[in-house]
């Protein structure tokens, strides 16, 4: 295969082995997380990014994962939700998303440490006789090779403030190594230069909804057994705090009363930087890590709560996949139609579907009627495919505007191949290796390959519009670069057959060889196209991905003319 992968603007894990250190001084915030899981870490620690860089402080962000996987990228979307990919082809928890979201940044492979790429960078360094015959041990080999992993990270992106998230909860096994060494961060770069952040759940229990602090006093009590006193608690409550019982968790966990933070249940977690921003947080991290006292700028953020807030249009989209019953399967696609929405000025009420329940013949017609716009999502394997195709189909024949993405795109092709080229038993490799008509198969550079885990075409590639489509048009150039993750294309065999058929090839890499996007003439149909990349893995709250505000806008023109 003769293309070549984009350029990234993200440091690579060897230009930051390479970089010199950097004069400045790079301060560091680790922010962890008890009682429960899922408590909301990372987007605290997005939010707080946000906050940081609208005062004009560059921020790197980064994820301390203590799995044992080297990543995300064979994981079970039910249990762990999206993978997210970086610039670099990196398969990373979907908190860089939100990362990536809020603090308008392109991240690398570096900002994704695990204990499978630690543990592995040890024991290569063991083998190659690194440590002169001496034993290997957790203290100080692994916990090194983890500070160093944070600290060069930082040099790398000369970054003023590194923000590290340590995933799970204080008192994980599989933890210790990682709160060992942030915990030996604050001797090594000294304490003026290094923070702790706790985030931890205040559940109301009874009728009456009485708050109760001690999991919060228990969980900082498991924090300092490991030699960590947190400087900052922020409090996950779903009603108000008083004075009296911010005061009671500031004595009994030892923390100023400034210092602890209340984090409500808001409507949209982009409110999240704003409230925290009313309570003085980034503020309070400015003063604590002896930064430039500059003045906090969130006119702009405010403004896109606003329209999230109170927009003046709504519309509803069917999103149609296989992981729908786990929200977090899909997480950058939902917000990058909030994304899109806030650009439209609408609320997008999305309507999840599991791409099974429309397997039975008539049921895409009875389930499917009423919303304004389609998406089919990304997947692996047969399950749900029927469903998927009847989706795309429904939207074709309607006219309703759609959007497939990965997957979703192959489905589109081998409908339109089934339905609209005559070919009927058309199918993809993936689902049946023995089709009669394989108009999407395995790519040529996968052949052979064994291994699951980060042997996919990932990460950064080029695309080339044909000039006069929807694609270039949505976009408003000929030259694009979007993230990928796929085994499977479009068999080349069949684009002559499919052009003759009406499908338009408008996406293609620079060398012509594999095909990026679909999509039908306006003249034939409103809105209808579909990407091999992931345009969700690229979308901003500020800055919504032309290919979901092109659905939303087609979406509310279609709601208009009703």
């Amino acid at each position: 295969m003769s293309e070549t992968r984009a350029a990234s603007t993200a440091p690579s894990e060897s230009a930051a082995a390479e970089s010199t250190e950097s004069p400045k001084t790079v301060k560091y915030i680790f922010v962890t997380g008890g009682v429960v899981s899922s408590i909301g870490k990372g987007i605290t620690s997005a939010a707080l990014g946000r906050l940081l860089r609208n005062r004009g402080f560059q921020v790197a962000m980064q994820k301390l994962d203590p799995y044992i996987n080297v990543d995300a990228g064979t994981m079970n979307p039910y249990q762990h939700g999206e993978c997210f990919v970086t610039d670099d082809g990196a398969e990373t928890d979907l908190d860089l998303g939100h990362y990536e979201r809020f603090v308008d940044i392109n991240l690398s492979r570096a900002a994704s440490v695990t204990t499978g790429t630690v543990y592995g960078a040890v024991i290569a360094k063991e083998r190659r006789g690194d440590y002169l015959g001496g034993t290997v041990q957790v203290i100080p080999h692994i916990t090194n090779e983890i500070k160093e992993r944070i600290t060069q990270y930082g040099r790398s992106t000369g970054a003023d403030v590194v923000i590290a998230e340590v995933g799970g909860t204080v008192g994980d096994i599989e933890g210790l190594p990682f709160l060992e060494a942030i915990r030996q961060m604050r001797r090594d770069a000294g304490p003026e230069n290094v923070l702790y952040i706790h985030v931890t759940l205040i559940p109301a229990v009874g009728p009456w909804n009485e708050v109760k602090t001690k999991p919060t006093q228990h969980s900082v009590m498991k924090m300092r057994e490991v030699g960590i006193a947190p400087d900052v608690l922020v409090c996950r409550t779903k009603v108000a705090l008083t004075q009296e019982q911010k005061e009671k968790i500031g004595l009994f966990c030892d923390v100023s009363l400034d210092a602890v933070i209340e984090a409500r249940d808001t409507e949209t977690i982009y409110a999240i930087p704003v409230l925290f921003e009313d309570q003085g947080f980034s503020e309070l991290v400015v003063k604590r890590l002896h930064l430039p006292p500059t003045p906090p700028d969130l006119d702009g953020w405010r403004g896109i709560v606003q329209r999230v807030l109170k927009p003046a249009h709504e519309v509803r989209v069917a999103v149609v996949g296989k992981y729908t019953e786990n929200g977090d399967a899909y997480i950058s696609i939902a917000e990058s139609l909030k994304h899109a929405g806030i650009q439209n000025d609408s609320r997008v009420h999305i309507d999840w579907i599991d791409s099974e329940t429309l397997d039975a013949e008539g049921a895409a017609d009875e389930r499917l009627p009423g919303v304004d716009a389609v998406v089919v999502c990304p997947g692996f394997g047969g399950r749900g495919v029927p469903g998927k195709i009847a989706a795309v189909c429904y939207a074709r024949e309607n006219k309703i505007p759609f959007l497939g993405i990965c997957y979703g795109m192959q489905m589109a092709v081998v409908e339109y191949a089934r339905h609209m080229a005559n070919l009927s038993s058309a199918n993809t490799t993936e689902v049946d290796p023995d089709t009669a008509y394989p108009v999407i198969a395995l790519m040529p550079d996968q052949y052979g390959v064994a291994d699951k885990g980060a042997t996919m075409r990932l990460g950064l590639w080029p695309c080339a519009l044909a000039p006069e489509t929807l694609a270039s048009k949505l976009y408003g150039k000929t030259n694009v670069e979007e993230r990928h993750r796929h085994r499977f294309e479009v068999n080349n065999e069949y684009r002559d057959l499919l052009t003759k058929a009406g499908l338009v090839f408008s996406g293609l890499s620079p060398d012509h060889k594999l095909v990026e996007i679909v999509e039908l003439p306006q003249s034939v149909h409103p809105f209808f196209i579909a990407t091999q990349f992931h345009p969700e893995f690229l979308s901003r709250p500020n800055r919504a991905h032309p290919l979901f505000a092109g659905l939303i806008e087609s979406a509310l023109a279609g709601r208009k003319k009703e």
